[in-house]
């Protein structure tokens, strides 16, 4: 009994030799500190180490005091970022961690130093330099997120959604109050808005918001001339003068007409090419508003600039024939009345106001005379 139970007992052991050893892991520890390029420590930002072999990360926190440590890293190659607010300020390649500790201090001033020895630039051209890249990436972030809000706000309105449109053009404006763009966008969907505004309260601060608006775009366009002189190309007037029609638009609708014609007549000046159409528009407000002398001399000015455009006759003719007088039961217009109408029919015999001019000419018992050739108007009856 006593040799079996001695035999027992090695066997026993010898499963227990068996067992394979359980081996640590050896780690090593790393810590630094973080100064900005003042040499002020750079706390609260974020020391990432990352292994290149396997993509293991550690993510790491810097003290008040710049400072960061940790244990339990497992050695290897490793890039180390540091980064504040999601921005990195620098990074290191190829770090080196062992079973020991590591040391790897971020000195801003001190790597500055070494870019800008490297790029054969000064320390302060090299600050300059990130400067720079950091203004850019900011501008270039900024503008991202105001075409992301311009098309949200062209997709409302083209929905119909003017409102929502408006609400998104007016945060836009919000987040970057410096750019014409912007306000004439602002402008474009609230005087949209106004238009199908039920509520005669809500429609006039439409009306008004969307003067303002429009004004702030043409300020800031003619700031941007004013402080340098070579921006004023033939493009960037033509868009001056579009805001100051479309604030001319605004203004008329809001009841501001003298303001309304002196912004169609700055967009002339502006944008000479453009001219005729602006000078219309100018037309249409003193016709509007029964102003007749000033309508027909605005629809000349319009003829002027280009003389094909057929609508400007008739309403040259229109306001012309306001000018009428009676003689007996006979109405007499002015002279060039006539010639007003026939001259719109002869480049619009078809046109929308093909009738009522052949009826104009009628009640002035005038003929038709075009190129397209004659015949006698209706007379009116005695």
């Amino acid at each position: 009994m006593k040799k079996y139970f001695v035999v027992a007992i090695l066997v026993g052991l010898s499963a227990l030799c068996l067992v394979p050893q359980v081996v640590a892991q050896n780690t090593g520890t790393v810590k630094g500190v973080c100064k900005d390029a003042d040499g002020k420590p750079i706390a609260e930002a974020q020391v990432e180490w990352m292994n290149t072999d396997n993509g293991r990360k550690y993510e790491l926190k810097t003290t008040k005091k710049g400072e960061y440590f940790s244990l339990g890293i497992v050695p290897g190659k490793y890039k180390v970022t540091l980064s504040k607010d999601g921005k990195e300020l620098y990074h290191f390649t190829g770090v080196a961690v062992s079973g020991d500790e590591t040391v790897l201090d971020f000195d801003m001033k001190k790597e500055q130093a070494a870019q800008a020895q490297g790029a054969g630039l000064t320390p302060e051209q090299m600050k300059q330099r990130q400067e720079q890249e950091v203004k850019v990436a900011k501008e270039n972030a900024t503008i991202k997120t105001l075409n992301e809000k311009l098309a949200a706000a062209k997709q409302a309105a083209e929905a119909g959604d003017f409102n929502t449109a408006k609400n998104t053009m007016a945060d836009a404006t919000q987040a970057d109050p410096t750019r014409d763009l912007l306000w004439a966008k602002l402008g474009e969907y609230t005087l949209s808005a106004a238009s199908k505004e039920t509520d005669a309260d809500a429609k006039k601060k439409d009306l008004t918001d969307a003067v303002a608006d429009y004004e702030k775009a043409v300020d800031l366009k003619q700031k941007t001339f004013d402080a340098d002189p070579a921006k004023k190309t033939p493009d960037a007037s033509k868009v001056l003068a579009q805001y100051y029609n479309n604030l001319g638009q605004a203004q008329s609708k809001a009841g501001q007409t003298d303001d309304a014609i002196k912004s169609y007549e700055a967009a002339a000046q502006f944008d000479p090419t453009g001219a005729a159409q602006y000078y219309f528009n100018e037309g249409a407000v003193y016709t509007n508003t029964g102003k007749v002398d000033d309508a027909i001399v605005a629809f000349d000015k319009t003829i002027a600039a280009d003389p094909n455009r057929a609508d400007a006759y008739y309403w040259k003719g229109v306001n012309m024939i306001g000018k009428a007088t009676l003689k007996g039961d006979k109405m007499v217009a002015p002279d060039g009345t006539a010639e007003a109408f026939n001259k719109y029919l002869e480049l619009q015999p078809n046109g929308q106001f093909a009738e009522p001019a052949k009826q104009m000419l009628a009640s002035i018992g005038a003929s038709i005379e075009t190129s397209y050739g004659t015949k006698k108007a209706k007379q009116v009856k005695k």
